[in-house]
C-alpha cells in the first residue's frame, strides 16, 4: 500500500524523524515498529549525499521514506523524489505562491513542472518500466506543506486549494512562537489546541492530508481525534535519550534492591 492509500483509510501512521546523517543510525530506526522515517534536512544533518544513501535502508525495510527539504530549496524536493522517497514536507509555506512553487516542483506536468529522470526511484521501488513510474507518480507522491506561521494561517484556504498539494502538516513549535507574537516558545499550551483543529478540519474537508509533529507521545491520541492521521513522534536523539534513562533507571534499581 502508498502512503496516501493508509492515510486516505484513515489509518493513522506513524513516522521516525531522522536528523542524523548516517545509513546504518537509519537502518536501526527502519528496524522497528515505525511506519515510515522521514529525513530531515531542515534542522536535522542530512543532505542531498545523505538522503541519497539512507533511502535505501527505509525502503528496504518496507517502510514509507519522507524528506524534509530546506526552506525553499524547491528543487531539492524533485530532487529526493528522483532518489525515491514518497512524500515530501516543505517548511514554511507561507502563501499560495509559496504552494504553488512547491506543488510545480513535486508534480509532472501537466499538474506541474517536476522534470523527468527518476532512474535512482524506479530501481529502489521495482517499478522497472518507466511509463508506468509516470503514469502513477503523481498519485503516489505526497506534498506536504507545512503551517506554522500567522501567514500561512491566514493563506491556509488557498494554501488547500492549490492543486498538487496534497496535506497540511503543522509545526507546533514555530506556530507557538508565531502565535505568541515571538513571547514563548510551547507547542503545547492549550490556548493554540482549538486553532490546531481547526486547521485538520479545514484540511479534511479539502480532502487533504492533515499532519503534525507531535512533542509529548501523550497528545497522540488527541492529535488524531482532531484528524491528524500523519504523525512524527520520535528523532533518534529523543529515542535515545529515553532508552539511556529507562536503562538506567532499570540497572540502578537493581543495585538498590
Amino acid at each position: 500500500m502508498t502512503l496516501l492509500s493508509r492515510l486516505a483509510a484513515g489509518e493513522t501512521v506513524f513516522t521516525a524523524w531522522s536528523a542524523i546523517p548516517d545509513p546504518l543510525t537509519i537502518e536501526a530506526m527502519a528496524a522497528h515498529g515505525f511506519d515510515a522515517v522521514t529525513l530531515d534536512m531542515q534542522h536535522g544533518g542530512h543532505h542531498e549525499d545523505s538522503v541519497l544513501r539512507c533511502l535505501p535502508a527505509i525502503l528496504n525495510a518496507g517502510k514509507h521514506a519522507v524528506v524534509r527539504i530546506p526552506v525553499g530549496r524547491f528543487d531539492a524536493a524533485s530532487r529526493v523524489l528522483d532518489f525515491g522517497a514518497e512524500a515530501v514536507i516543505a517548511p514554511m509555506i507561507n502563501s499560495v505562491a509559496d504552494a504553488r512553487a512547491f506543488a510545480a516542483s513535486m508534480k509532472y506536468p501537466p499538474l506541474g513542472e517536476r522534470s523527468w529522470g527518476a532512474t535512482y526511484a524506479m530501481g529502489r521501488t521495482g517499478v522497472r518500466d518507466a511509463k508506468r513510474f509516470f503514469a502513477e507518480a503523481n498519485g503516489r507522491t505526497l506534498a506536504f506543506a507545512m503551517v506554522e506561521t500567522r501567514a500561512a494561517y491566514e493563506a491556509l484556504d488557498g494554501i488547500l486549494a492549490t492543486p498538487g498539494i496534497d496535506g497540511i502538516f503543522v509545526g507546533p513549535s514555530d506556530f507557538s512562537i508565531a502565535w505568541s507574537r515571538g513571547e514563548s516558545l510551547d507547542p503545547l499550551r492549550e490556548d493554540l489546541m482549538e486553532t490546531v483543529a481547526g486547521i485538520a478540519r479545514r484540511t479534511l474537508a479539502a480532502g487533504k492530508v492533515a499532519a503534525m509533529y507531535v512533542n509529548d507521545m501523550a497528545y497522540a491520541g488527541r492529535y488524531a481525534a482532531m484528524g491528524f492521521r500523519f504523525q512524527a513522534i520520535a528523532s533518534e536523539h529523543c529515542a535515545i535519550a529515553l532508552g539511556c534513562e529507562t536503562l538506567l533507571a532499570a540497572a540502578k534499581a537493581s543495585l538498590a534492591g
